[in-house]
């Protein structure tokens, strides 16, 4: 069994419209969906973890021709979750339909990079991959981003952070951050990277919480 990690570019800037809406919100963040599924008559369920103000989500959701039904769930200031329960829309109906088809694992949760790439990685028979992989959109820009074979939750972990969280984390790791005793501070790291300090600090927070986030969830 063979597993894909791509980074997905899509034209409106989500998986889903409902998702590109979400991304259009001031200040909000797309921190990983983290669980998506689709019903036997096209409709599907989307499970955000969002990060940011969603003063205006709940408006912005209402209007949504898209959306069925929706909670929020404000779990803590640093992080809320969203259930949606949404109408069929591009490319995510046509994907859940290869994943289907082709009967592949889609593994969860899905994030959100920086530059715009839905990561996402999936498994499954490599000719299996092969076809679906031809089948995509072809308005969907895909790069891949690694590939392998499959080892369930395993050897993927840096996959899930942003490509300047991996430059920040490879950094600090470089510069002794994580030496005992510290050869580094978050000052010297910002200054290597020529950032700000407050930069250094939110980035290795959300590396180090995605990172073990997962390794605890798998049970490690």
């Amino acid at each position: 069994m063979r597993y894909v990690t791509i980074a997905l570019y899509p034209p409106s800037g989500g998986i889903h419209p409902v998702g590109a809406s979400i991304s259009e919100l001031p200040g909000v963040e797309r921190e990983a969906l983290r669980y998506v599924d689709a019903m036997f008559d096209g409709t599907g369920v989307l499970f955000y973890e969002l990060s940011g103000p969603l003063d205006t989500l709940r408006e912005r959701l209402d209007d949504h021709e898209d959306v069925i039904d929706y909670e929020v769930l404000d779990v803590t200031e640093a992080a809320s979750y969203i259930y949606v329960y949404v109408k069929p829309g591009p490319p995510a109906g046509t994907l859940m339909y290869l994943a289907q088809k082709y009967a592949l694992v889609v593994e969860t949760p899905i994030e959100f990079r920086e530059d715009g790439a839905v990561l996402i990685t999936v498994a499954g028979r490599q000719e299996s991959l092969r076809e679906a992989f031809h089948e995509f959109p072809d308005d969907l820009v895909v790069h891949v981003e690694c590939a392998g074979e499959y080892a369930p939750g395993d050897g993927q972990l840096l996959t899930t952070l942003t490509d300047r969280q991996r430059e920040v984390l490879k950094t600090a790791f470089e510069l002794g951050y994580y030496d005992v005793p510290r050869d580094a501070t978050h000052e010297s790291i910002a200054r290597e990277l020529d950032v700000a300090t407050s930069t250094i600090d939110e980035h290795l927070r959300k590396a180090e919480a995605r990172l073990f986030g997962t390794l605890l969830q798998r049970g490690v």
